[in-house]
């Protein structure tokens, strides 16, 4: 397998027997950093004949996508950035239809199909609205990836029932395809693939033709077979695929030495070590004074024991790359430095504070305000990772830090997860578990994937210690390494540690730390505003019972129903 990705692409359109195209294709093969990250991509896109307007709908469709596809975060999947810049175009196509003739009539609108192809790694992305189509092509024969939005409604007549522009909202079909070297796709308009069979294929194709000549060809064969529409053909052929481990974004600090344990006082890169702020067998902190700015910073450096740990190399180096994509005031932000490093270490701002564990251990358990204004800001934090696809997958005491302002910033990204990377492997391992496993969410222990739903539950368990000293399932979840060992396991109410805790509080704690994810909040949100507002449906059910709520009235019916019992009994010895 290559260290990169290299294929070849060919195209071709012709506007055929018509006045004008109302096709429009195109095709982006970035230098790198962005080949690695984002792939390559390919669109094509036909106007409906009925409208006068539908090329610029086509050419839209596709230029919006080929540019800002490449403007999206780099932490985002493909699936995500690509669905969402087809709904901002298509937003913007139904605004103007709206403004146009096609208000009343929609076959006037700005109107149009799409199909597009982006290659990543060693997966191939599938976008389709219409009838556009795409296929993969094997020794002659074309397998159809895309499925017509086009419904008949008699011999000869039929609709498109999607296409982009003709609603407010767009839903895209999407799926994905694992690649191998020689794999080949075709891309084709209504007007090439209703008049080419997979023998034309063939024969266009044959004896490794080039590209561009085959795509000609191909048009002039559905031409010959009477087509009477706009052709456009793309045809791009896999010749070999990146190797997983070779990410240029990480590479060249890969390659740097791993530094030795600093002393104080000592002066490398520009920097001189004041103290050391924390050390541990995983790695160093330190902090620093910046000697051109006059900026102290935190440093951290690997522990050199680690240094033939490949997964333990490649979280450290993500570190910064997610840090410096992530912009929110409780989150540490990197320090960006331009000079050249001399080895392997991340600069961060220096947060003049403590850690929530050290801060407990300090002054003891916060009250529930206090509790709640704390995870207000690490939900905040949490949300900033979740709107780029990336999970934290580490929230506990120790990575969340105080500020002298009571400012909450988290910290240490090394068991992060960005969907942007994971998907450049596919077909690697389930992910192991990287955080702390007492804070861990059960779905980590059966070897599945961690979710937005994972971090809530480590948000969850994080502020039932807060507000208890315990935890939820005391230590019983990382044992839990099966579905029916996980199914015994019991909640253990925060009110059974702490009876001052509100029982919708505690109901809200239970739900964010359930042990099936499909039964937590969605999103930490969800979570902080029930922490705050007592949710109905919480104080039904967690309603406490009558003893508790009124004595007197509990005993007083107690001693009626006794009394009624013996009138009963009287009456019926007599």
């Amino acid at each position: 397998m290559s260290s990169r990705l290299t294929l070849a692409i060919g195209q071709h359109t012709e506007r055929g027997h018509k006045i004008v195209n109302q096709d429009f294709h195109g095709s982006c093969v970035p230098r790198e950093p962005q080949l690695s990250v984002k792939g390559v991509a390919l669109a094509v896109a036909d106007g409906i004949g009925s409208s006068a307007v539908s090329q610029v709908a086509s050419e839209t469709a596709v230029a919006y996508f080929l540019e800002d596809y490449y403007c999206t975060s780099d932490a985002w999947s493909v699936r995500t950035s690509v669905e969402r810049v087809l709904a901002a175009t298509n937003a913007w196509l139904y605004s103007q239809t709206q403004q146009s003739q096609g208000r009343y009539d929609k076959d006037r609108g700005y109107v149009c199909t799409f199909s597009a192809l982006v290659i990543k790694s060693n997966t191939a992305h599938l976008f389709h609205v219409g009838d556009t189509r795409i296929y993969r092509v094997h020794r002659g024969t074309l397998e159809q990836l895309t499925t017509d939005h086009r419904v008949s409604i008699a011999p000869g007549q039929s609709y498109l029932a999607r296409a982009m522009g003709v609603d407010a909202h767009l839903e895209i079909d999407y799926r994905s395809e694992p690649l191998e070297p020689g794999d080949l796709f075709m891309l084709a308009s209504d007007g090439v693939h209703e008049h080419v069979a997979a023998a034309d294929v063939q024969r266009a194709l044959a004896d490794g033709a080039d590209l561009d000549e085959a795509a000609r060809l191909l048009v002039a064969r559905a031409l010959s077979n009477g087509s009477t529409d706009n052709l456009t053909v793309q045809l791009v052929r896999i010749e070999s695929l990146q190797d997983h481990g070779a990410d240029e974004l990480l590479q060249k600090m890969a390659a740097l030495p791993f530094p030795p344990q600093f002393e104080p006082r000592a002066q490398f890169d520009g920097y001189r070590i004041l103290r050391t702020l924390h050390g541990s067998s995983r790695s160093h902190l330190y902090l620093a004074l910046d000697l051109a700015s006059g900026q102290s910073v935190a440093i951290k450096a690997p522990s050199i024991d680690l240094r033939d740990d490949p997964v333990y190399v490649e979280r450290f180096l993500m570190e910064e790359w997610i840090a410096r994509r992530i912009d929110s005031p409780h989150v540490v932000k990197p320090v960006l430095q331009d000079r050249p490093r001399s080895s392997m270490y991340l600069v961060t701002e220096y947060i003049e504070g403590t850690t929530l564990a050290q801060l407990v251990r300090d002054r003891g358990r916060p009250g529930l305000d206090a509790v709640r204004r704390i995870v207000d800001q690490v939900a905040k934090g949490l949300r900033a990772f979740h709107r780029l696809e990336m999970l934290h997958q580490d929230i506990r005491p120790e990575n969340v830090m105080l500020d002298g302002t009571g400012t909450v910033k988290l910290i240490d990204f090394g068991a992060a997860s960005v969907a942007g990377v994971r998907e450049m492997a596919p077909d690697a391992p389930a992910t192991t578990l990287a955080g702390a496993a007492l804070y861990a969410a059960p779905e980590y222990f059966l070897g599945e994937p961690g979710t937005v739903q994972s971090d809530v539950f480590s948000l969850g368990i994080l502020t039932y210690q807060l507000l208890t000293g315990h935890l939820p399932y005391d230590v019983r979840i990382p044992q839990a390494k099966s579905r029916a060992a996980q199914r015994k396991l019991k909640y253990t109410p925060a009110r059974d540690h702490d009876a001052a805790i509100p029982a919708w509080v505690d109901a809200a704690l239970r739900k964010a730390v359930r042990i099936d994810p499909h039964e937590r909040y969605q999103d930490a949100a969800e979570f902080v505003y029930d922490l705050h507002h007592p949710n109905r449906a919480f104080q039904q059910s967690a309603r406490p019972p009558l003893i508790e709520r009124s004595p007197v009235t509990f005993w007083k019916t107690i001693a009626f129903a006794l009394l009624l019992a013996l009138l009963i009994d009287l009456a019926l010895r007599r």
